[in-house]
């Protein structure tokens, strides 16, 4: 298999990975503009996918009887809807994480429930770059953070 127009990077640190990640989205190379992405790995879906096979839920889609467990994304908002986070999770943490990000305002945990929290942007754009950026990001080996818009 040909691999034509791709490279492979790997940094030391986490930090390090998700600014270059962030920074070189659409920059500018040889005319065209650079598409980066994170990869987690060979054992999350959108890496197993190939080109044309669709969506990786696509067999519920069909009448596949399996429930979908996955948080529905809503149209774009300032604020983010973040799950599937670990026990230890705290304020602190999500700041340190999502305070990298252009427009940063606050981290908003919920009473009562460590697995989810918002995180609260100037606008829309800039909520995106950061959910993009750390969709999938793992907290702890066990834990990848999940991403959505919140509901408006």
């Amino acid at each position: 298999m040909k691999m034509r127009g791709q490279a492979f990077v790997i940094f030391k640190e986490l930090g390090s990975s998700t600014n270059g990640l962030r920074q070189l989205q659409r920059f500018p190379f040889y005319g065209k503009p650079m598409r980066t992405h994170k990869n987690c790995g060979t054992d999350c879906d959108h890496c197993k996918q190939k080109p044309g096979q669709g969506t990786p839920n696509a067999a519920n889609a069909q009448g596949n009887s399996t429930p979908n467990p996955q948080v529905p994304d809503y149209p774009p908002n300032y604020i983010l809807f973040l799950n599937n986070l670990p026990e230890e999770t705290n304020e602190m943490m999500l700041s340190v994480l999502f305070n990298q990000f252009l427009g940063f305002k606050e981290v908003r945990l919920v009473p009562g429930r460590h697995d989810i929290a918002f995180v609260e942007f100037e606008n829309d754009g800039q909520a995106g770059a950061a959910r993009d950026a750390l969709q999938g990001f793992k907290n702890t080996p066990s834990h990848a953070m999940k991403i959505t818009y919140a509901k408006k």
